[in-house]
């Protein structure tokens, strides 16, 4: 069996050469520029599936069966999205930037209370650990102060809540208070915590996740029942080589660009044929489909690795760019779990009527783009946050307008979404995150579909148009300035839901 480094070698040995290959494409006059509705029309349900199946079948061919960063089935992937893009001729450069660091490529977590068993997640890159019926302790507050840890906590397990400040801020101070491990406990009714420490880090006591109601029922019984906790937590973590794919149009102004991503790595535990599958193959599709044509602006796609490892592989390429290049990005659209089975029908809230936070300037007329493309079809939506959990992060900070569209993760569905989308009240909108049933078969087809379409949509908009009427970009000085005063504090505006919901 090939070792991860040496199918890396080889994937950056095949791939290096990927901007001169295939046929020149005809000359520019054969060539439309790009229309909304063919370019919409091109993106099919059939094509959208067969990539899917193709990564799905990439992961299952390995022993992970999954396509976590750095492993052969991620590999498989950078390689199956190489060779799509590579069998368009000249119409992009292909860019495949190599990246290197650590990621978990396993974890599991066995954990009981008094002998009793309960459903638990192993928090990313914790340490491993063994122990053995310990004290479980309470620890007050959100243990986000050292003085949550009193004495008590040293030699036990500690029990934290979920919320206020990272894991790893958590952990840290358990471990400098003395605590065995940690194990935290939901703060919403959304399933065990599946948290992450955000890398390899020095001091944190090794974690673990369990759910609201099992973690309120352990508070509850520790009120007059002594509790004895035993688990057993088992990571491996590696430094693996991996890469970013970005691939540029030949036609459109390099002044201004759209830009748009999805990440193409997966958890240890599945596939992730939602997340991120889905917008891999969604932004993919439209790709292909955009060959066809000519832009106005320069497009620009990338796939990103390491996003489930905390963002790694975007912030590395934001990373590189310069002021002067980051300013010719005109909008960056992120696209992260479009078919989840329980799905809404999102968008992020670049206006601030949802959240309270406006994004630079462009990013509401992005959000408004997508709710007439939602109503254009007679469908309901809402506005999803900018929550920093997927790739549009690090363009955010940097003070790139920002857009796109999500069908839900973790997030648990309330009978007002029930009413605009259907489903089922009370379990979270993609049943199967970060689990090995992430696969085709729980593919929302219908919402991976109307996304999909959605991405065309856009495309045809912003690179058929260069950008016409569009806010001008604002530098990075003069965003920080006027982020403040362009700060909402109204209320939460209700969803809107002014058309009936598909059956």
């Amino acid at each position: 069996m090939q070792t991860t480094r040496s199918l890396s070698l080889r994937l950056g040995a095949a791939l290096l050469a990927l901007p001169g290959l295939g046929a020149a494409l005809p000359s520019n006059c054969s060539i439309p520029i790009v229309r909304d509705q063919e370019l919409q029309d091109a993106v099919t349900i059939e094509a959208l599936y067969a990539h899917a199946e193709a990564l799905q079948s990439r992961a299952y061919s390995t022993p992970g069966r999954n396509r976590v960063t750095g492993s052969e089935g991620h590999n498989l992937t950078i390689e199956y999205i190489t060779s799509q893009l590579a069998a368009l001729g000249d119409y992009y450069s292909v860019e495949v930037q190599p990246w290197t660091g650590a990621t978990q490529q396993f974890g599991e977590i066995a954990f009981s209370v008094n002998g009793v068993e309960y459903e638990a997640a192993d928090v990313e890159f914790s340490p491993n650990a063994t122990i053995s019926e310990a004290p479980l302790s309470i620890v007050p507050n959100v243990g986000c102060e050292a003085a949550d840890f009193t004495a008590e906590v040293a030699d036990t397990v500690a029990l934290i809540h979920r919320g206020s400040c990272t894991f790893a801020q958590k952990a840290t101070l358990a471990r400098a208070a003395g605590a065995l491990a940690v194990i935290f406990w939901n703060n919403e009714p959304a399933g065990v915590v599946q948290g992450t420490y955000g890398g390899v880090a020095e001091g944190v006591a090794a974690g673990g996740g369990i759910s609201q109601a099992d973690g309120e029922a352990l508070v509850a019984l520790s009120s007059n029942t002594t509790l004895t906790a035993s688990l057993t937590i088992t990571t491996v973590i590696e430094t693996v080589f991996s890469a970013n794919v970005i691939a540029t149009s030949k036609y459109g102004d390099p002044d201004n660009i759209l830009f748009l991503g999805a990440h193409s790595d997966s958890v240890s535990a599945g596939p992730g044929i939602n997340d991120d599958g889905s917008g891999t193959i969604g932004i993919l599709e439209t790709a292909i489909q955009l060959s066809k044509y000519r832009t106005r602006s320069k497009v620009k796609f990338g796939w990103w690795t390491a996003e489930e490892a905390g963002l790694l592989g975007s912030e590395y390429y934001v990373s590189t760019l310069t002021e002067e290049e980051l300013l010719k990005i005109r909008l960056y659209l992120n696209f992260d779990m479009i078919a989840s089975p329980n799905f809404i029908l999102g968008h992020y809230d670049g206006d601030g009527s949802e959240f309270g936070e406006v994004g630079p300037a462009g990013s509401a007329e992005t959000e408004h783009l997508f709710e007439e493309y939602y109503e254009s079809l007679g469908l309901n939506h809402t506005a999803t946050e900018f929550n920093g959990r997927s790739d549009y992060g690090p363009f955010l900070a940097s003070g790139v307008p920002c857009g796109g569209l999500d069908a839900g993760a973790d997030e648990v569905k309330t009978p007002e979404w029930v009413e605009m989308f259907g489903g089922t009240a009370g379990i979270i909108l993609d049943p199967n995150y970060h689990q090995a049933g992430d696969n085709v078969d729980n593919l929302n087809p219908f919402c991976l579909e109307v996304m999909s379409k959605g991405i065309a949509h856009a495309v045809a908009t912003y690179a058929g148009s260069a950008f016409a009427g569009y806010p001008p970009r604002e530098s990075p000085e003069k965003r920080s300035v006027e982020q403040k005063l362009q700060k909402k504090t109204t209320l939460r505006q209700p969803p809107h839901n002014a058309f009936p919901v598909p059956i």
